[in-house]
């Protein structure tokens, strides 16, 4: 055998032990990953009582909140620990896709926009918008035509800015990472009334006794809040959706949103 014939073989041999190999080499799932590393880890921004926030627990800083409570639920089902990134919301898909996360669980509503860029759970919680104001504004702020013309706060990012830029005006937006931040402007008189969600300032008002929820109706075809898990993660959504249905038909979101509104107000 010459040595050309000699070459055709040995690249032909290689080619096939290659082909094996790739044959025999699987892609590891997402839920598999997740598995081997023994830990999920979810992205947040902990200043949305009761979704998540701040809390002394034995006096350390703990981010609890139902949201929380959920993610330890689809930890348990995978059986692994639960590790939470707190951050800006609108950092949150970026994080999400550059796989610094592996969820975002944060009050997340699935927007046409957003499923553009990532998959979503099912809904999970469905709330109502709301408008917080200082006590004393009660008689002045009343009404869906009363937010032109005054200074808005919102969270960035988030379906209530969107809300603010159409039933208010623009320029009198602001808009902040953290709404810890933004309802601190509002007790300071640097906006006149924040949008958010209905629980999220149940728990703000409670805390803060010059702050009321107003008479303003917003009404909105709000598509709830679902999980953000990066496109392709098919087996992870499965996961979610399957623990979901559960918590959901034994009424266990609703016990996790009652006890954080609890314990946000101590």
């Amino acid at each position: 055998m010459n040595m050309k014939k000699i070459l055709l073989v040995l690249l032909g041999l290689i080619l096939v032990m290659s082909m094996v190999a790739c044959g025999n080499e699987e892609v590891q799932s997402k839920v598999d990953s997740i598995k081997s590393q023994g830990k999920i880890v979810i992205g947040t921004s902990a200043a949305y009582p009761p979704y998540e926030f701040h809390k002394d627990i034995n006096g350390k800083d703990t981010i609890v909140g139902f949201d929380i409570d959920i993610a330890n639920e689809i930890a348990k089902e995978l059986g692994v620990e639960v590790e939470i990134k707190d951050m800006a919301f609108d950092g949150l898909l970026a994080a999400l896709n550059g796989e610094k996360i592996d969820i975002i669980i944060a009050g997340m509503t699935p927007t046409e926009e957003r499923k553009k860029s990532v998959d979503f759970s099912k809904v999970y919680y469905q709330a109502k918008q709301a408008v917080v104001i200082l006590d004393e504004n009660s008689s002045e702020i009343n009404s869906l035509d009363k937010l032109k013309g005054i200074k808005l706060g919102v969270q960035k990012g988030t379906v209530q800015e969107e809300l603010a830029k159409e039933y208010g005006d623009e320029k009198n937006i602001k808009g902040l990472t953290k709404l810890s931040n933004i309802m601190l402007d509002l007790l300071e008189k640097k906006v006149d009334a924040v949008i958010v969600e209905s629980p999220v300032a149940k728990s703000y008002v409670n805390k803060y006794e010059e702050l009321i929820i107003s008479d303003v109706k917003i009404e909105t075809n709000d598509n709830g809040s679902a999980i953000a898990v990066k496109k392709g993660n098919e087996d992870l959504v499965q996961v979610i959706d399957t623990v979901l249905d559960e918590l959901i038909k034994e009424n266990k979101i609703e016990e996790f949103v009652a006890k954080n509104s609890q314990l946000a107000e101590e």
